[in-house]
């Protein structure tokens, strides 16, 4: 009978990480306990298949001959572990595998002796929040962060002043370690120096043998023009120092814009709403609009309805990625006159008089909706 895939057993994915499978392991083992569920063969049998699963996906070698070969690799590295040697060009097949694994298990060079590892810093993540003038125009920032820098004492070495690390006896400076199961020889990443192939005797007094150590520090940003929500700048070489001698990480600046009371930005265009007076609307006249840079002038033609939609080429925002610059749309909204005195509202009055002696000749949007609400009512049953 074909055995089940370990990870469909723990009903993990095939990344996993080493506490998803334990905790996935856990889950079924109280499920199916024989302790849980006396008597219940098929309960027992699921708990044996999570156990087994659970041994090998927990274990980092049977893990990497499983994920290469499946089954077949797990039985077969249970036969040789049970004795039996190696048969001809054993050792062969063993080096192989041990370059594979050895890829997986930490990455250490082979060749002249090997090197030790050396680890790229993390990179970090800073969130600034800017007013969308700013976003337009760029501005230069000062930010504060904490981060791990090499150590000024050891000079990232982790080593006491006057003293040096000294090889690994463990893996003899390479940083990789070799283990046999059965016939197969995995190379891993050595346990004692943990791959940099160096230990200190001496450890320094000021980042306490680590190499690095956690120091404040200030810079100066540059946000260039054009920047939208979420982009972000990155500062090569400002991340958190590496380690035996590994490249620093980098600073992302992530930029956040803030709303604006006026504008509303789609990429590059910038759109607004113009309030109108109800006698501009109808006679046409010019109403100042706001832009980012300045105020402009915008004809209103006469009869102009509420929602008409201006445009103003080059007044929206030049990317900060190259391209043209964006356009100013200006809605225009009717605002009905309020807190009108006795006079405005009789005048009023009678040039709505004057405009029904024409019927509905002055509001054609008003008798098309009407008409058709007729046709409406007149179709229906």
């Amino acid at each position: 009978m074909a055995k089940s895939d370990y990870y469909k057993l723990l009903d993990v994915p095939r990344n996993a990480s080493e506490a998803d499978i334990k905790k996935a392991y856990r889950r079924l083992a109280m499920k199916y306990h024989p302790d849980r569920n006396p008597g219940d063969k098929a309960a027992e049998e699921k708990f044996k298949e999570a156990k087994e699963a659970y041994e090998v996906l927990s274990d980092a070698g049977k893990r990497a001959i499983y994920d290469q070969h499946g089954h077949a690799g797990i039985d077969a590295a249970r036969q040789g572990g049970m004795g039996g040697g190696f048969s001809p060009g054993a050792e062969q097949f063993s080096d192989i595998f041990g370059d594979v694994f050895g890829d997986i298990f930490g990455g250490a060079r082979r060749g002249g002796g090997g090197r030790s590892q050396v680890y790229r810093g993390a990179d970090l993540r800073y969130e600034t929040e800017l007013d969308l003038a700013e976003a337009v125009f760029g501005k230069t920032l000062e930010i504060d962060l904490t981060k791990l820098v090499e150590c000024e004492v050891c000079h990232g070495s982790g080593a006491a002043k006057g003293t040096n690390p000294v090889q690994c006896d463990t893996c003899s400076g390479s940083g990789q370690v070799r283990v046999s199961q059965g016939f197969f020889t995995l190379q891993q990443t050595c346990p004692q120096c943990r791959g940099s192939g160096r230990i200190v005797r001496n450890p320094c007094d000021n980042c306490l043998g680590q190499g690095r150590v956690r120091k404040h520090k200030k810079l100066s940003v540059k946000i260039p023009p054009g920047v939208d929500n979420g982009d972000r700048v990155r500062l090569a070489g400002e991340g958190e120092a590496g380690r035996n001698g590994g490249p620093p990480g980098d600073l992302y600046v992530e930029v956040h814009v803030r709303e604006h009371p006026i504008f509303e930005r789609d990429g590059p265009h910038l759109s607004c709403e113009v309030p109108l007076s109800f006698t501009t609307a109808a006679l046409g006249g010019s109403v100042d609009v706001p832009t980012l840079d300045g105020t402009v002038s915008l004809k209103i033609p006469p009869e102009s309805q509420s929602g008409r939609v201006f445009r103003l080429r080059g007044k929206g925002i030049r990317p900060a990625r190259g391209g043209e610059q964006g356009d100013l749309f200006c809605r225009v909204t009717v605002e009905t006159p309020v807190k009108l005195s006795a006079e405005q509202r009789s005048l009023l009055e009678q040039f709505e008089a004057s405009l029904r002696k024409d019927g509905n000749r002055h509001a054609p949007r008003q008798k098309s909706f009407f008409e058709g609400v007729k046709r409406f009512f007149g179709a229906a049953p």
